[in-house]
């Protein structure tokens, strides 16, 4: 089983990411962190094969604040894989920059938050 790691700032959408990928059949087993304060500790011992991270527009949630969180993990974890979900509705500029940092090679892949629940599971499974 591979472990994914997800911190989000909405509980509800994070637990439904969890669940889809636990009944995926993808042999991905996914943890909860639900604070971005504890996503390093948490990770320390987790050891993910991917962090799957919400950008919004609120603190702690920024962008510029998940890519400091995202520079952590891979110095102490450089083979977790780096996931950004935002929401390209109501974050458009925001959806720039994620998709911007997946050109420039900073994350290794972003999620919308409007892709189905199958989609989302293949995506974290072929990373």
């Amino acid at each position: 089983m591979r472990r994914v790691a997800i911190n989000m700032q909405n509980f509800l959408f994070c637990n439904a990411i969890s669940e889809t990928l636990r009944m995926s059949g993808n042999e991905l087993e996914p943890y909860a962190i639900d604070s971005p304060d504890k996503v390093v500790d948490e990770c320390r011992w987790l050891e993910p094969y991917a962090l799957l991270l919400e950008i919004t527009g609120c603190t702690p949630w920024m962008f510029s604040e998940r890519m400091k969180l995202r520079d952590t993990i891979k110095e102490k974890h450089p083979d977790c894989k780096i996931v950004f979900i935002v929401d390209e509705n109501s974050e458009k500029q925001i959806a720039c920059q994620v998709k911007q940092a997946k050109k420039d090679g900073l994350i290794d892949q972003f999620i919308y938050g409007s892709i189905s629940a199958s989609y989302l599971s293949d995506i974290v499974d072929s990373l």
